[in-house]
This record gives structure tokens, C-alpha cells and sequence, in this order.
């Protein structure tokens, strides 16, 4: 039996953490269905052919997709034993995808292989102690802006996911990048029922409800089945035309059952790209991949920790070697298995507004995972504008860590200021972090306190140069 006092609550310093086996489970579900929509959306970023014609195929990676994510997330819960859940990263599959169809003699094997090389590298950095030791280095200044611009980041992609916030076409006479709804109107049910759903959630959490977020998720997502099953609205875009009011990705829809197809899983090729490409080409879109996965886990991570309460008054996260340890692991199975590297998910705030506090959190969301590679019916009953809400609110609460921001030190609050707006400005945690890391390093040499930057910083300052000048050094070196 559940209890407190027992060995899986010692075990999970569940009790300890000031959380309870309710809070955990209704936590990872909270997790899993805000971030399932990967197995659907990692299919259509990969689906591209390479230089010889190949594809991975959609329902050999959705199934891979969630398996891998299922495992990772277990094993993250079960070894860190904190409620972050892991899959394929966004960000890094769309890089992935988008050199695979830029480079020609380069296949999809070619390109994995370069995800397993970046993660067995990660993986070295980490055993050796480097990664850690760049996350204690950190100014708690900057540490807390990441809180924050994961807070905006995660906000932004509630808002865009649900359509309240739309992308402008890049034309002549454009002026801003975003805006209201559909031409500057709110449009459709699948709106309404994210405002619905948001007015729900905040309404739930103001009054302290128990289950507010999943609450939330439920609610919105019992509403959007009954609104398209009478209705028929469909998703916004069906591979041909576009719908303004239809939904954003996913249309409520029950699905057969089906075998998972896990047949990508072994098929990378390590050391293709270096065949294809040339040593230096191939050397390069590797450090991409791994500046990346290296710098967008340690923010996510800052940020879940804090919020979760987990991170001590020193900055420092409980078994935060076995957290990067498989953060690294989840590039390595990621590329091997072909869906791309897998990372920690920002989503997992969903699950930590919930209450979740404990690895088996991440349990119950990895074994959901492990389910969903059977029967899809549960990711595709759920719209983003059901998950959308509890982004937001989750959001607002990562924001409210602002005030710890010693804003007078203009050697932090500068930093900590590009820190936090270009997250979701450039839709990138490591740009970011990227931009706060080199700014502090140069504002602090400018005050004449180039003494108080730990070396390491100095090191992560000239590697994220060099990250914002890959393009430069690649036109220079006439790689395409």
C-alpha cells in the first residue's frame, strides 16, 4: 500500500519533498498529456526524404518517439528521482531536419549518427565532471533568469500552440512578428476553448484546488471531443489547405489500435556525415548539436528544480550528476533509435503546478508514453488548446521568480534581461543562455571585475561565440 512512511516513499523522499503519492500521479499525467503532442509532431519535422530518397516513415517514428521517451522518462524518475520527463527535443529535430534536406549526399542514418556522437560527448563531459562544474559556475543571478525566461518560453508556446498568438507572414509592409488570432481577430471554438480552459485553470489555482492544472486539462479536453465530434472542425492545416479556425496540430479523434513499428531503432550511422561531408563539415554541425543539448538541458533543468523547490539556497540540484548523466544518454538513444535527441521537457512544469515534487512523477508519465506507443486514442483525444492553459499558468508561476534579480548589479540585470527575452523571442533556451553568458563575461570585464567570472564561464563565453558565428565559419569554409 501507498503510505507515508514506506519503502517507495523513503525511496522517493516523496513525504520529504512535502508531496504525496496523489500529487505525483496526478503529475505525471499532467506531464504527459501537455508534452504527448511530440508524437504526433516529431513524425511531420522528420518526415522529409534525405540525398537518396529515404524517409524514416510517420508511424515508425511516432511509435519510436514514444518508447524512447517512455524509457528515458522511467529511468530519469527511477535514477534522479525528479519529476523531469524527457523526449525528443524541439529545436534540435528541426536543425536535424532541416541540414538533412540542405545537404546533399547526406541521409538520415548520416545525420543520427552526428546525434549519437554529440551524446556520447556529452556524456564524457559529464563523467568527467566538466558539465557540472559549468552549472555551479553559473551567477545565481543568471540561474534565476533562466527561471524566468523558461517561464516567458513555456507562456509563448501555450499562447502559439492555442492560436491566441499567430505568426505574421514575412512580407512587405509587415511590422510585427506576431499577433492577435487570425489577422488580428480571435477565431474558431478551438480559441474559445482555450480561453475557456485558461479562465478554468486560473480560477481553479487562485482558489487552491487540489488537481487545478489536470483539472484544467480534462475539462478542456472533454469540451474539444464534444465540439468536434458535432461539429467536424478539423485541424487548422490538413496537408493542403489552411483553416484559421480549425485546431493547431491535433483534432480530437479516436484512433484504432496498432503494432508499434520500432524498426529505426539501430539504424544511425556514426560516422556517415564524416564520409558525406568532410571533417570539418561534419565536425561543425556536430558542436551545433551538441552546444545545444549541452546548454538547453542545464537551463530547463535550473528552471523545473527551482520551481519544484528542489534546488537548495547554494544553487545546487540533488543527484544533479544522474540528471545530466541521462540527459546525455537520451542524445545517445535518441540519435540511435533515429527520432532525434531527447531532452528534458519545459512541459514538465505542467506536472510540478500539479505538486509533483518526485521521480515517480516521471514514472507514471513514461509509463503513459510506453502506453501511447499502443494506443494513440489518449494523444490524439488531446488538442494543444486543452495543454495550452496550464503552460501559461505554469509560466506565470517560473515569471514570479523575477524579483531575486539583483537589478541594481547592471552586471547581472543586463545579463539576466537577454537572458530571459530571448528565450522566447528566438524560441531557444540556449540562445538565451548564450546571449546572457557572453554579456556577463564582457560587462564584467568592462566594470573591471573580470576577477569575480569563474574560469569556466570565460570557456562557455568564447563557445557560444563561436556557436552565434557557425554561419560566418561555414561561408567562410564554403559549407552549405
Amino acid at each position: 500500500m501507498l503510505k507515508q512512511g514506506s519503502a517507495l516513499d523513503r525511496y522517493f523522499k516523496i513525504s520529504e519533498r512535502g508531496s504525496n503519492f496523489s500529487r505525483e500521479i496526478r503529475g505525471g499525467f499532467a506531464t504527459f498529456f501537455a508534452m504527448s503532442y511530440i508524437v504526433v509532431l516529431n513524425p511531420l519535422i522528420l518526415s522529409g526524404p534525405d540525398s537518396s530518397g529515404g524517409t524514416l516513415g510517420f508511424p515508425a517514428v511516432a511509435a519510436v518517439t514514444a518508447f524512447v521517451a517512455g524509457i528515458l522518462t522511467i529511468l530519469m524518475g527511477a535514477w534522479a528521482k525528479h519529476p523531469f520527463a524527457l523526449a525528443t527535443g524541439l529545436g534540435v529535430n528541426a536543425f536535424v531536419a532541416v541540414t538533412v534536406a540542405t545537404n546533399p549526399g547526406l541521409t538520415w542514418p548520416d545525420m543520427m549518427g552526428l546525434v549519437v556522437l554529440s551524446g556520447v560527448t556529452m556524456l564524457i563531459l559529464v563523467l568527467t565532471g566538466f558539465r557540472t562544474a559549468v552549472f555551479k559556475a553559473v551567477p545565481e543571478g543568471l540561474k534565476t533568469a533562466i527561471v524566468v525566461g523558461i517561464g516567458l518560453f513555456i507562456a509563448l508556446i501555450g499562447l502559439v500552440n492555442a492560436g491566441f498568438v499567430r505568426r505574421i507572414p514575412d512580407v512587405a509592409g509587415t511590422t510585427v512578428p506576431v499577433g492577435l488570432g487570425f489577422d488580428g481577430k480571435l477565431l474558431g471554438w478551438p480559441t474559445l476553448v482555450f480561453v475557456l480552459g485558461l479562465v478554468l485553470t486560473i480560477a481553479l489555482v487562485v482558489r487552491k484546488v487540489k488537481g487545478a492544472i489536470l483539472i484544467g486539462i480534462v475539462s478542456s479536453t472533454i469540451l474539444s471531443v464534444i465540439l468536434e465530434f458535432t461539429l467536424h472542425i478539423g485541424p487548422s492545416f490538413d496537408g493542403k489547405n489552411f483553416n484559421p479556425q480549425g485546431w493547431s496540430l491535433v483534432a480530437p479523434k479516436f484512433t484504432e489500435w496498432a503494432a508499434p513499428d520500432l524498426s529505426l531503432i539501430g539504424k544511425a550511422n556514426p560516422f556517415g556525415a564524416f564520409e558525406h561531408l568532410g571533417f570539418v563539415a561534419a565536425t561543425l554541425l556536430a558542436f551545433v548539436i551538441l552546444l545545444s543539448i549541452f546548454f538547453d538541458a542545464m537551463g530547463t533543468m535550473v528552471g523545473l528544480a527551482t520551481e519544484a523547490g528542489t534546488i537548495d539556497k547554494d544553487g545546487n540540484i540533488p543527484n544533479v550528476d544522474r540528471v545530466l548523466q541521462i540527459d546525455a544518454l537520451g542524445a545517445i538513444v535518441g540519435g540511435g533509435a533515429s527520432v532525434s535527441s531527447n531532452q528534458i521537457y519545459v512541459e514538465s512544469g505542467a506536472g510540478i503546478g500539479e505538486g509533483a515534487r518526485t521521480g515517480l512523477a516521471s514514472i507514471v508519465t513514461g509509463l503513459l508514453f510506453l502506453v501511447a506507443m499502443f494506443f494513440t486514442p489518449l494523444i490524439n483525444l488531446v488538442p494543444f488548446e486543452a495543454v495550452a492553459p496550464a503552460l501559461v499558468v505554469v509560466g506565470f508561476m517560473m515569471v514570479s521568480q523575477v524579483g531575486k534579480i539583483d537589478w541594481q548589479d547592471w552586471g547581472i540585470a543586463i545579463p539576466a534581461f537577454l537572458t530571459f527575452t530571448l528565450m522566447p523571442f528566438t524560441y531557444s533556451i540556449a540562445n538565451g543562455l548564450g546571449a546572457g553568458f557572453i554579456s556577463f563575461v564582457l560587462i564584467r570585464l568592462v566594470q573591471g571585475r573580470a576577477r569575480e567570472v569563474h574560469p569556466l564561464m570565460w570557456a562557455v563565453a568564447a563557445a557560444f561565440l563561436l556557436f552565434f558565428g557557425i554561419g560566418p565559419i561555414e561561408a567562410a569554409l564554403g559549407i552549405h
